[in-house]
């Protein structure tokens, strides 16, 4: 399906009054047409970037935020004290200077830039961190994120309530610009861990004077109220519409800041999305219909880019409902997806089929175990569980979102598993918003879900299912895949620990709590006068290294 590139035309001469048509007329003998300057335009001449983001936020609080299109804000309001280097994935210098570990890998220490302020001028110290650390960890605040914080020594302990003082967390701030830290185990990707939001630092006497220290959903994160260290301070919060940030004077590297402004436009329609951004509203979108990546590709190469990410696309079954408390059903159900097809006819090869959870190259790591589409073995299951032919299997619903993808992914499997099992599923299309919270409160049958690296290691992808994990939803538990899940964690011979990950992985395939389907990569339109937006495995984009040009 092609499509026309919006561009003004050569006759404009709409409707008008006299007195209108004379000006006009004006113009025309003077040259030609007055073109409407776009806002795109506008905004780049004020150093504005406009930016699609798919959803509104769920908050804007970095120890509560998981969804990544929530992240992507939080990177311009809040910094750790490293950040991730998009090209290469690793850390790289933030807040903090400079950082060491011990000779036993156990005790890490990191150095403050010296003068660094939060956004409402006061000063940031090493106890700020300290202090942010024991709010994530706070049984009471039950961030879903903690698990994230578990290398540091006691860290679980606390956060499952087994330990009741913080100060035996294993972090101390030995003075205002040493931060330290103790680690239960080697954690040698620690550098990138700390540059994680669920690791960014808030500010403890604005969060006390709202109330925030335990309790969510407060108002310390709107406008006016929200003290951040990020690049950018939060200037307004329209919800549904919009979220504006401004450049921030008190962050360390202000000078080094090229844009004014950013204006985050949650569009979960990415026809709307693709609209806007052929008619000048958005200088850089979240995604592209996949109905018009072929025309971008023969008629605007340079606007369509397609960078790697790392992400896995994936059904999550609710392993308390049944059939789904049935391993053999699961597995049934894994078996008879034909995610090649789903790749190739679906995606139109923008995304590869995705035969195992874990992306390939994940580090130094590449999953042996797969899940093929094997519809004879898939058969043999359901009949196994008592259930020949689908037989006694009630209808039961996929819940997804309407990006553009996952619906036609959706109709894809339901006719697979109709008339290759004979089960029957109806879709339900939610807001993104919503459709997070049911899988949070397990009220769904199967529901579309996704997961992008935090950092290039298995555990950000395997770790997600142990007995409790914060964004494990799927009610799934099991004893030897939580030991397995340990033992790899515990293991410091980093062969030895991919193969424990191996076992871990063939296990999850197996048990089936999830499907895998299609890997990630990101799609997207960038307007030409952008630079420094740079392809990021991760994700995760420096916003002070970008740039607008007129």
């Amino acid at each position: 399906q092609s499509f026309v590139m919006e561009r003004p035309s050569k006759q404009c001469v709409p409707r008008m009054g006299k007195v209108a048509f004379f000006i006009l007329a004006a113009l025309l003998s003077a040259g030609g047409c007055a073109r409407r300057q776009t806002e795109a335009t506008k905004a780049a001449a004020e150093h504005t970037l406009i930016v699609g983001n798919y959803a509104e936020p769920e908050d804007l609080d970095p120890q509560i935020v998981t969804i990544y299109t929530d992240q992507n804000i939080l990177l311009a309001l809040f910094e750790g004290l490293t950040a991730i280097d998009e090209t290469t994935s690793q850390a790289v210098p933030a807040q903090a200077s400079s950082w060491e570990s011990s000779e036993d890998g156990l005790t890490w220490t990191f150095h403050l830039k010296a003068g660094l302020r939060w956004s409402n001028g006061e000063p940031l110290t090493a106890d700020d961190f300290v202090a942010s650390w024991r709010r994530m960890l706070a049984p009471a605040f039950a961030a879903d994120y903690a698990y994230l914080l578990y290398p540091i020594r006691n860290a679980q302990a606390i956060n499952e309530g087994r330990l009741k003082d913080p100060s035996l967390l294993g972090v101390s701030a030995p003075d205002a610009v040493t931060v330290r830290i103790e680690l239960e185990r080697r954690t040698p990707y620690l550098p990138i861990l700390v540059g994680l939001p669920p690791w960014f630092p808030v500010n403890p006497r604005v969060l006390a004077r709202f109330g925030a220290l335990t309790a969510r959903g407060t108002k310390w994160t709107r406008p006016g109220n929200l003290v951040g260290n990020g690049p950018f301070t939060l200037k307004e919060w329209t919800p549904n519409a919009r979220i504006v940030v401004d450049r921030n004077p008190s962050y360390w590297n202000a000078s080094g800041v090229s844009l004014n402004r950013m204006i985050f436009v949650p569009i979960e329609n990415p026809d709307t999305e693709e609209r806007d951004f052929r008619s000048g509203q958005l200088h850089i979108t979240s995604s592209v219909p996949i109905s018009k990546i072929s025309a971008y590709r023969k008629e605007a190469p340079n606007e369509l880019r397609t960078d790697p990410f790392s992400q896995t696309y994936f059904l999550r079954c609710n392993v308390t409902r049944a059939p789904f408390d049935d391993p053999r059903v699961r597995r049934a159900l894994s078996l008879a997806v034909d995610r090649d097809a789903i790749s190739h006819r679906v995606l139109i090869d923008t995304r590869g089929a995705a035969h195992a959870f874990t992306p390939e190259g994940t580090g130094d790591y590449s999953p042996r175990a797969r899940v093929d589409l094997e519809l004879d073995q898939a058969r043999r299951l359901l009949a196994e569980s008592g259930h020949p032919g689908g037989r006694g299997i009630r209808p039961f619903e996929i819940m997804l979102k309407d990006d553009g993808i996952e619906p036609q992914v959706a109709q894809a499997i339901q006719e697979m598993w109709s008339e290759n099992l004979g089960v029957h599923a109806t879709l339900a299309t939610l807001e993104q918003k919503t459709l997070i919270q049911n899988q949070q409160n397990l009220n769904y049958d199967i529901a579309f879900a996704s997961w992008a690296a935090d950092f290039l290691d298995p555990v950000t992808f395997l770790g997600l299912f142990t007995s409790d994990g914060g964004n494990n939803w799927t009610g799934w538990k099991d004893a030897e895949y939580d030991r397995l899940i340990s033992e790899a964690s515990n293991t410091a011979d980093p062969r030895g620990r991919m193969e424990v990950f191996q076992r871990a992985e063939s296990a999850l395939l197996q048990s089936g709590p999830v499907i895998p389907l299609y890997f990630g990569a990101q799609n997207y339109l960038i307007d030409q006068r952008v630079s420094g937006w740079l392809p990021a495995k991760l994700g995760y984009h420096r916003y002070s290294l970008v740039h607008l040009g007129n």
